[in-house]
């Protein structure tokens, strides 16, 4: 479903991306792990091009994203990417921010995204909430709801930023659910995160980052149990218990 090739990018002087290759199968969850600056959340805002790469290739469902004739609004229609912060219209009810994409880039008509919109709202436990505006809700159910509008538009891949970082710990369980649930699933999904315990449970594989670069890719158990990286059996140790 996803390969990229010899990934480089830059911000100025600063190399944050130094040569990374990976493939992801269809219906993986593969979850990046690793210190702040590793080059993380700029590896997974260039596979919907929110960042683009300085050189290399990435491939998504076949396509070659990084061509330069391909459009950046046809790689994001399928690849759902949900964020540290929910940005959800504020003026606009629960239900009607989910039919809003569906509705101006698919171009399906309201009865179809509202149809659309319920289906996703039931699947993260939501229902009752559809005619609330997101004030009204808490961090976690708006984040649910920024989960259920990004699968609305049906993508191939979904794409996670921290997305319960921004929450309270009693908040980051019942997302933390939702993402196992469309793990179980078989959705294609690619999680930045620093709950360990969702990148045990519910990946499949897992890349442990460090300096820009993919120090090991293999699956939890080898992971967690039997690192072959120093690297990345010290930054274990220093974020849980051995």
């Amino acid at each position: 479903m996803i390969r990229i090739e010899n990934l480089h990018k830059s911000f100025g002087e600063l190399e944050v991306l130094k040569g990374v290759s990976a493939r992801i199968a269809p219906g993986e969850t593969v979850c990046l792990i690793g210190s702040s600056g590793s080059g993380k959340t700029t590896l997974l805002r260039c596979l919907n091009l929110l960042e683009m790469p300085d050189s290399g290739e990435i491939w998504i469902g076949g396509q070659r994203i990084t061509d330069p004739k391909v459009k950046k609004t046809d790689v994001r229609r399928e690849t759902g990417m949900v964020f540290q912060h929910f940005n959800l219209f504020p003026h606009m009810t629960v239900i009607r921010n989910i039919m809003i994409a569906p509705i101006k880039v698919r171009g399906v008509s309201d009865g179809e995204a509202l149809d659309i919109a319920r289906h996703f709202l039931d699947k993260v436990g939501l229902s009752e909430k559809a005619d609330n505006y997101p004030r009204q809700l808490s961090g976690g159910q708006q984040q649910r709801v920024a989960i259920a509008r990004a699968l609305a538009m049906k993508p191939q891949v979904m794409l996670f930023d921290e997305a319960t970082s921004a929450l309270d710990p009693e908040m980051t369980g019942e997302v933390i659910k939702v993402m196992k649930d469309l793990s179980g699933e078989g959705m294609t999904m690619v999680v930045v995160t620093h709950e360990m315990g969702f990148a045990r449970e519910a990946s499949n594989r897992i890349i442990f980052m460090a300096d820009g670069a993919v120090a090991e890719f293999d699956a939890p158990g080898v992971i967690f149990n039997r690192p072959s990286n120093p690297a990345t059996a010290a930054f274990l140790r220093s974020v849980i218990r051995m």
